[in-house]
């Protein structure tokens, strides 16, 4: 047969459709005309009827004349081909035959190279002169792009193109086991990665890519990439795994094995399912991460059979300090307890992931017979939460249960699980837990086992059932923030600005995923000093905006934490951002919500429990500055009527204090008193309740004044007066002034008995010693952080 080079015409069919002479392209005409060429060059030896092609240019539908028409198109072709005389079409009865050399036509070169290539290669050997490795590559190096394209768009061209998809997507699986089977396993990964992408659902694919990420070390990657997916076959299908994919997965939880790179034989079809799979699978899988560099004893077996997996999560990087916090953990998974479990809960990035991943790599070797650890995805906000169900079927494989053998029910499977922990010593990792529901099958009840939870939610169900253990994390102290920020920034550039330090830790919340991320951006910025980036995050409009770096970004940490919210809690959130003052009680609270109080106590208690809401004193409810401010991005800004009703709570409030400490100036007509207004005994209550709300009286002042509720802020001014003879130093400047303004205000109005009124009580206060003095301080109001100007700033219920 004539070689290659021999050949005038070169039929291509693997991308777009052409006809090439001696590397000329030959102009073939309309799409039909192709087609007809096409179906010829793909039935090459075989005859092609005339119903075959009407069926591939028109399918259900041909005109009358398709027969006169598809003569036309083979009467042009023949000229077209025929002059070379490298190739003839001939009529043959009711159909025609193209007559060509193999090596003409890129299917045929292709097929016969993949078939090759299995003679070529023994996957049991390392790599032979004879590879199947180079052959697959030219094979794969003939497609130019989707085979069959710009033909007429008919069933019977759709499907020769997915028989020829198929076929490439075959030659590329075998060639990554080739390529893994010749310790290239690198060079596999490049070759799969691709096309898993762009096939995610193709399993045999998937289990090749599996395979090669274990050859190359690469086991955190192969499990990722595994619970993808599953997870998109349930999705998609309603299925679990097929056996192919089980068993590369077996193999990864098991570990690489000395000299084990016997993969399956490549083929050139997809194989059929050896056994039917389940319909009844839950709607998702865990991300459970292994480290990059797994524990040098993963999955070691034991005598009886039973493996002893050591998944430890990935060392964190840089982590720092944390050392109280690290020996309460010793002393909550101590051997004196049975089973026992330590909840480390707190706030979205408090760096709960880091402490147990950091603990745990030293707490390792108290636990001879393995590590267990799964993500279990409560806060990811792109995916359902990890099924516990499926979490256990990982646990049971790892702990040596074929994936054949596993139970059939999540019943059978915990009970499996708990039996083959029983008299053994497993530490049970479990990360990012959404509720009790989601970690209570996942527990052992071992005495010599152990288990760590970590929670955004405070899981109080975990505490009363199980006993857990709760381990809080607070934020980082501005010595430890600065020892953070120094790990990314280098000590030299953190010790030259201290205060510059202090100041973004205090804007960071002292947050440690806030100021690694703050550090990141400082960090490709050697040019700027820290002061200049403290003035920058000063500015609330822009400071969540700069806590990002590629993307990782705080805002989408908050933004999964709110959205397990239930509506009315979520609602909640988005108006205590909007609360005038640093904290509020529940009175406070309730006119701000316009609801029952009740509920509204429900709903601040469901913000507590996700660690959004601080209670610092009792019955007193405060957000952070990063919380306060990504809350706002909730929504508009509420309706007025709610600064309205807050506004008049205050204005009761302080009305029923002055009238016990003090003379007040009474309310407005349209006044709206609260329900639960505050009532006091004697002056020593009432003025307790001024120190309390001291705070939220000023900034609900600023408020009112922004809002233009001039009546209000006069008169809140004025019952302010008590708290003012007592606390000569304060920030009453700003209140007065506020209140001196609106009285000028009523009086442009044509208000003249409340301007008047103020004005007069102006007049007498000014010739009393102290308070006034105070009140036109010429330092004017304080500018230290959390002092009474960035209190005004942040009273904008309206801005």
């Amino acid at each position: 047969m004539n070689s290659q080079e021999d050949v005038l015409l070169d039929f291509r069919m693997l991308g777009p459709v052409e006809v090439h002479h001696n590397g000329t392209a030959v102009d073939l005409g309309p799409p039909k005309r192709r087609t007809v060429l096409a179906v010829l060059a793909l039935a090459h030896g075989s005859l092609v009827t005339v119903d075959r092609l009407t069926d591939a240019l028109w399918h259900e539908r041909p005109p009358t004349h398709a027969k006169t028409t598809i003569q036309g198109h083979v009467s042009r072709l023949r000229r077209l081909v025929h002059p070379t005389g490298g190739a003839t079409i001939e009529t043959v009865g009711d159909g025609y035959l193209l007559h060509a050399p193999t090596e003409g036509i890129d299917v045929r070169r292709f097929r016969d190279a993949v078939s090759a290539s299995r003679r070529d290669h023994t996957l049991q050997a390392p790599a032979a002169p004879d590879s199947a490795v180079p052959t697959l590559r030219r094979a794969l190096a003939l497609w130019r792009g989707p085979a069959l394209t710009g033909l007429c768009d008919t069933p019977l061209i759709t499907s020769a193109a997915a028989e020829l998809e198929e076929s490439r997507l075959s030659a590329v699986e075998n060639l990554g086991h080739a390529l893994t089977c010749e310790h290239r396993a690198e060079d596999a990964v490049a070759v799969l990665r691709g096309p898993v992408d762009r096939h995610p659902l193709r399993e045999s694919l998937v289990a090749a890519l599996l395979d090669a990420l274990l050859a190359a070390d690469r086991q955190a990657a192969a499990i990722r990439l595994y619970h993808r997916t599953a997870r998109l076959l349930a999705d998609e299908l309603g299925v679990s795994p097929g056996p192919a994919l089980a068993r590369s997965y077996a193999r990864i939880l098991a570990g690489p094995q000395p000299g084990e790179h016997t993969l399956p034989a490549p083929r050139t079809q997809p194989s059929p399912r050896s056994s039917p799979r389940s319909l009844s699978r839950p709607a998702d899988l865990p991300e459970a991460v292994l480290p990059e560099t797994a524990h040098p004893e993963a999955a070691r077996p034991v005598a009886d059979g039973v493996r002893r997996p050591f998944l430890l999560p990935r060392r964190p990087a840089g982590f720092r300090g944390r050392e109280h916090e690290l020996d309460r953990l010793d002393e909550a998974v101590a051997p004196t307890r049975d089973a026992p479990v330590c909840l480390v809960t707190g706030p979205a990035g408090i760096g709960k992931s880091a402490l147990v991943a950091h603990w745990a790599q030293r707490a390792a070797t108290a636990f001879p017979d393995g590590v267990l650890f799964a993500r279990l995805d409560g806060f990811v906000g792109t995916a359902p939460a990890a099924d516990p169900a499926f979490v256990l079927r990982d646990f049971l494989v790892a702990l040596g249960t074929r994936p054949d053998d596993l139970p059939h029910s999540p019943a059978a499977a915990e009970s499996r699980y708990r039996e083959l922990l029983r008299d053994r010593r497993v530490l049970v990792l479990l990360d990012d837990a959404l509720s009790y529901d989601q970690v209570r099958p996942l527990l052992p009840d071992a005495a010599g086992c152990a288990s760590v939870v970590t929670s955004r939610n405070r899981l109080e169900s975990l505490i009363a059932a199980d006993c857990a253990r709760p381990l809080l994390l607070d934020r980082l102290e501005p010595r430890q923030g600065a020892a953070l920020l120094a790990d990314v920034l280098g000590p030299e550039r953190v010790e030259a600005e201290p205060s510059a330090v202090r100041r973004l830790v205090w804007l960071c919340d002292g947050l440690p995923l806030a100021l690694r991320l703050t550090g990141a951006r400082l960090a490709t910025r050697p040019e700027r000093s820290l002061r200049e980036a403290a003035e920058e995050m000063r500015d609330e409009r822009q400071r969540l905006a700069l806590l990002a770096a590629g993307e990782f970004d705080l805002a989408s940490v908050l933004r999964a934490s709110v959205g397990q919210l239930p509506p009315e809690a979520a609602e909640l959130l988005h108006l205590l951002a909007h609360h005038a003052g640093p904290d509020a009680d529940l009175g406070a609270v309730t006119a701000l919500a316009g609801g029952d109080p009740a509920a509204v106590r429900a709903a601040l208690n469901r913000l507590i429990t996700a660690n959004l809401l601080e209670e610092r004193a009792q019955g007193r409810y405060a957000l952070r500055d990063l919380v306060r401010l990504f809350a706002r991005t909730l929504g508009p800004a509420p309706d007025p009527d709610r600064l309205l009703r807050l506004l008049d709570h205050y204005l009761c409030g302080a009305l029923a204090a002055a009238a016990v400490a003090g003379p007040g100036g009474g309310l407005p007509e349209d006044v709206r008193p609260p329900a639960g207004a505050p009532a006091f005994a004697d002056r020593a209550e009432a003025m307790a309740w001024y120190a309390r709300e001291r705070r939220n009286l000023v900034a609900a002042v600023a408020a009112a004044a922004a809002a233009g509720h001039h009546g209000r802020v006069w008169r809140l001014a004025a019952l302010l007066w008590p708290l003012v003879i007592q606390q000569t130093k304060g920030e009453w400047a700003a209140p007065l002034g506020h209140a001196l303004a609106s009285a000028v205000q009523l009086a442009l109005l044509g208000h003249h008995g409340e301007a008047r009124w103020y004005f007069d009580r102006a007049g007498r206060l000014a010739g009393q010693d102290g308070p006034a003095a105070d009140a036109t301080d010429a330092s004017g109001p304080t500018e230290r952080p959390g002092g009474t100007a960035r209190s005004l700033g942040e009273a904008r219920f309206c801005s």
